[in-house]
């Protein structure tokens, strides 16, 4: 059964609002000036942020703000003074990434709705699953799905009274939302954080002879001709990309979008000229991949000339969305009344007293003509009808000054109407260590290939746990198993393709004697929960707060790893580890750039930036093609001859990728034993740490 899905606009800025309102969105979605994904955005400040809201609920729209970042612990206080502004200015819900501050939200401000966001990675019906549990009410959806995906997923969450929104227009982020290092490794500007330096869009290559191809960039996505069939999916909300776009582009989307959804024509060549790169894809939405990359041309550029001016034109006036009724009360003698009604709210205006007329009686055809003058106004004019005495006259201006006092207050009684009455809970603390820190780690062995624990020997005894991942189960327990099963813990995908494959691997190793799941997104809990493994948290988690450990623990997991973006290492709120060795994971895509540019036969699994450094570059398959590519930082991180910066934390994390077998074991050697035999010739000491 369909229905009426929201259009969800973005705003950077106050015309950019201004500019989704008028032209028919039915809610923005802005960022105050801190915790906001789209830092370098204009945003909105405590003033800012109370007129977006009045704008909105006069239109009767929501206005959602995007507290889209992972926080720290010092930052709470922020945080805590943001809910107020937003309890005061009555926003409608709320976007959020880090489990902590949704957790913090859900006490502080408990009124407000929360959304859980793209950068959550959620693509699963697990994964909205474990949204529910974790308190949201909507799921924004990783933008790498398939119709048959959304499909699917839109099913579980009608089952389970979730609802889904999906990106529909505006760029595509070459790596998932939520699983990219890429800006914080290479410039210290942190995607998680706000600050996105976009190096994607720089040139990299796998071609030497193709020195200035971007093979990290792709088109910006479009799905507007896609509406009604997601609408028949039951996608609750249909959002545009582009907080960091200017208001133009705004207005044309939505133009585009509402357009659509009423089965009306677009102007598609109007919505491209605005802002593309190289043109549109669908590719992830039709499973047609053949045409997705492309970049930001002179041509691209130039186009938005053409088509600015008149964008511009169709946001300077109020769109109207409201008929008034009018009655008006005119006796001699005593003051002149006015009452509107929008079919909800009903208001009642006051004016001089009219007269006796001299020569030409006020009549219902002039307060008609009078009343129809709405002007700039959200407002048409309905039924007006009268109650006169004869011979009555009111001069034109007082007439005009009642229509504008009432369209005034009507604004103020629909504003009113349409904004949520919020109440502030206890200012949540931060919670206890339960236990003191660990003076000495443990260490894990997390690797991509068997033959990389070819000559571990007798180290293995001395690993905390083997990190396996769950396509080489088969093999490993079919062959020598140097590390018993009981110690190894089983890592699925980082992003799902085939859930029943996987669920059905997940139970084979259980029946094999694996007992422990090393959970990569929010789906992995509620799987492993489900097939009695034992949990434990690796990167893709990001626990940068305390209020995230708890949250994580409260959900069932043994421990965590630390994210490697947070300062310092947390209080134990949840045993944490540190990934203390490795190439750091820079982008997971569902395209994977080399087979793009040169095809797998050709692939040497590295890419070149423009500065020369070779970025690894490897697929993962559950099936016979690759669900995804993972890109790996060309330096590895490297805290082997600095063992007090492991001091505190419950495990360290030491992950391999294209090293080979021997080169692994100098590795365990040097981190275990202290030897000194071997040291990266370049090296990071990890995001935050110089």
């Amino acid at each position: 059964m369909s229905h009426s899905p929201e259009l969800l606009a973005p705003a950077g800025s106050m015309e950019s609002l201004t500019a989704a309102l008028r032209c028919g969105a039915d809610a923005v979605y802005v960022g105050a000036r801190q915790f906001s994904a789209r830092a370098n955005a204009e945003n909105f400040d405590r003033a800012g942020l109370s007129e977006a809201a009045a704008q909105c609920h006069l239109y009767g729209a929501k206005l959602y703000l995007a507290i889209n970042t992972l926080l720290f612990d010092a930052e709470f206080p922020a945080l805590d003074s943001l809910l107020e502004t937003l309890a005061e200015a009555g926003a409608d819900g709320c976007i959020v990434q880090d489990l902590g501050t949704a957790a913090y939200i859900a006490k502080r401000l408990p009124t407000l709705r929360l959304h859980a966001s793209t950068q959550l990675t959620i693509h699963s019906p697990a994964g909205v699953r474990f949204a529910k549990q974790a308190g949201f009410c909507r799921v924004v959806l990783a933008r790498e799905l398939s119709k048959q995906q959304i499909a699917e997923i839109c099913a579980e969450a009608k089952r389970i009274g979730m609802e889904i929104e999906v990106f529909v227009h505006g760029a595509h982020c070459m790596s998932v939302s939520g699983q990219c290092w890429m800006s914080a490794a290479m410039g210290g500007r942190s995607a998680n954080r706000g600050c996105c330096a976009q190096p994607c869009r720089l040139p990299f290559t796998a071609d030497a002879s193709q020195k200035s191809a971007c093979a990290l960039s792709l088109k910006d996505m479009s799905l507007v001709q896609h509406l009604p069939e997601l609408t028949g999916m039951g996608v609750r909300s249909l959002k545009i990309e582009g907080r960091m776009k200017r208001p133009e582009y705004v207005a044309a989307a939505v133009t585009a979008c509402r357009a659509a959804l009423q089965n009306e024509p677009y102007d598609l060549h109007e919505l491209q000229a605005v802002f593309s790169r190289s043109g549109f894809t669908d590719g992830y939405y039709t499973g047609i991949r053949r045409d997705m990359f492309g970049t930001r041309r002179k041509e691209d550029v130039t186009a938005a000339q053409d088509v600015l001016r008149g964008l511009r034109e169709r946001y300077q006036k109020p769109r109207k969305c409201a008929v008034l009724n009018a009655h008006y009360v005119l006796h001699t003698g005593q003051p002149a009344a006015l009452t509107v009604s929008d079919g909800i709210s009903s208001v009642t205006v006051t004016g001089e007293a009219p007269q006796q007329a001299v020569s030409r009686p006020t009549d219902l055809p002039q307060l008609q003509k009078q009343f129809e003058k709405l002007g700039d106004t959200v407002y048409t004019a309905g039924a007006v009808n009268a109650d006169l005495d004869e011979n009555v006259m009111l001069p034109a201006s007082a007439l005009n000054a009642m229509r504008r006092q009432a369209a005034a207050e009507m604004d103020a009684a629909r504003i009113l109407r349409n904004t949520p009455v919020h109440r502030l809970g206890a200012c949540p603390v931060l919670p206890e260590c339960p236990a003191p820190k660990p003076e000495k780690p443990r260490f894990r062995l997390q690797i991509r290939r068997l033959e990389q624990l070819n000559e571990i020997g007798d180290l293995a005894d001395e690993l905390d746990a083997l990190l396996l991942p769950l396509h080489l189960v088969p093999a490993y327990t079919a062959g020598e198993q140097p590390v018993p099963v009981e110690r190894c813990m089983i890592v699925p995908p980082r992003f799902l393709v085939d859930a029943q494959k996987e669920i059905a691997l997940l139970r084979s190793a259980r029946e094999a004697g694996f007992t422990q799941l090393a959970c990569q997104n929010a789906a992995d809990i509620e799987t492993g929960k489900a097939l009695g493994y034992a949990l434990h948290g690796t990167l893709g988690l990001h626990v940068t707060n305390s209020f995230a450990a708890a949250e994580w623990r409260r959900y069932g997991l043994t421990d965590a790893l630390c994210s490697p973006e947070a300062p310092r290492m947390l209080a134990q709120i949840l045993p944490l580890g540190i990934y203390a060795y490795g190439r750091l994971p820079l982008m997971l895509t569902r395209n994977c750039p080399v087979q793009a540019q040169v095809g797998c036969a050709k692939c040497k699994h590295l890419l070149t930036d423009r500065k020369g450094a070779a970025v690894y570059t490897d697929c993962t398959r559950l099936l016979e093609k690759p669900d995804y590519a993972e890109l790996f930082n060309a330096v590895p991180v490297w805290l082997a001859d600095r063992p007090r910066m492991l001091g505190g934390a419950a495990y360290a994390l030491l992950s391999v990728t294209d090293e080979p077998a021997a080169r692994v074991r100098e590795i365990l050697l040097a981190y275990l034993h202290g030897e000194t035999g071997y040291a990266p010739s370049a090296y990071t000491r990890g995001l935050n740490i110089i």
